[in-house]
């Protein structure tokens, strides 16, 4: 199952948005209204949840300074990835976009597509509040 967020510009330089994503405990600032927790369990990993969903960890998987960022599942029950491609505009802009890419049985697939989409989608709307 691939998703992918709306594009969103940003002003912030490619670097300095990079620099904020690479640093787990800011994506605090990105969750949607309805979080439940959100817990910093070290350098590269988090744990969160939303109301009504199972908690999910996500580990930093990969960097590549100043474009690219994954995390990833920390269990192997649900493996997928969330990706965030950055492109330079300018010395104070950028644009972001998210994409997640998962491994779920068709049923699962069905049940989880609308809230990660809008899941994701909040995380790429509130990037200007890094």
């Amino acid at each position: 199952m691939n998703l992918e967020s709306p594009k969103v510009t940003v002003q912030k330089s490619a670097q300095d948005l990079f620099d904020q994503l690479t640093d787990v405990k800011n994506f605090e600032k990105l969750m949607p209204d309805n979080i439940a927790k959100f817990e910093v369990t070290g350098e590269d990993a988090f744990i969160f949840g939303l109301k009504g969903m199972p908690e999910i960890k996500l580990k930093m998987k990969d960097k590549v300074a100043p474009n690219k960022i994954v995390l990833g599942a920390a269990s192997d029950k649900l493996p997928f990835t969330l990706t965030s491609n950055i492109d330079s505009i300018s010395d104070s802009e950028s644009t972001v976009q998210l994409f997640f890419e998962g491994e779920f049985n068709a049923m699962m697939a069905m049940m989880v597509k609308g809230p990660i989409s809008k899941f994701i989608e909040t995380l790429a709307n509130n990037m200007h509040k890094l």
